[in-house]
């Protein structure tokens, strides 16, 4: 990759944040309540990388994700360490790839709690794919301009003879000449 003088790397202050410093499990274990509770800092980080087309203008956003996931996990310490760590346990164990499957009871036991004490229901399997409006309170971005130009290839004028079109059009496609 070739960079200009001109290209602005963030410096190592901006991107400075505390890290969600959980395993790939506990992420599995805690996934659908955590996507549903940081749902809207999500959503608003993904606008803000769409719509402007450069990550480095949505450090801000990020950083609201990621605070978002550590105060998740912190609630879930608090509250329901006991069955979090019942349900990571057995995804760990069931199999190789966390399935879901084997371990739909103590994956119950996790979502009562949640619900009881975060206030948060396991949302539906479909849930994350389903289309969503987010009303955003950052200004739209200018939509870009593109320049006009006129029409390439003006029309042949009104008294054009017609005959004359048709037979110029088709002559040497027909009669044997190609």
């Amino acid at each position: 990759m070739v960079l200009t003088n001109q290209f602005k790397l963030p410096t190592e202050e901006e991107l400075t944040v505390p890290e969600l410093n959980v395993t790939a499990a506990a992420l599995a274990t805690g996934a659908f309540h955590l996507g549903k509770y940081c749902e809207e800092p999500c959503k608003e980080f993904i606008l803000c990388r769409d719509e402007l087309g450069d990550p480095r203008k949505c450090l801000d956003e990020g950083k609201k994700v990621t605070s978002c996931g550590i105060e998740f996990f912190k609630k879930v310490k608090k509250s329901c360490l006991a069955e979090f760590t019942q349900y990571q346990k057995c995804l760990i164990s069931s199999s190789s790839n966390f399935e879901y499957g084997p371990c739909r009871k103590t994956q119950e036991v996790f979502n009562e709690c949640v619900k009881a004490h975060i206030g948060i229901d396991r949302p539906r399997p479909t849930y994350f794919c389903e289309p969503k409006i987010h009303d955003s309170k950052r200004p739209a971005p200018a939509l870009p301009q593109y320049p006009k130009y006129d029409d390439a290839t003006p029309g042949l004028p009104q008294n054009y003879p017609k005959d004359k079109i048709s037979t110029e059009s088709t002559q040497g496609v027909f009669d044997g000449n190609i």
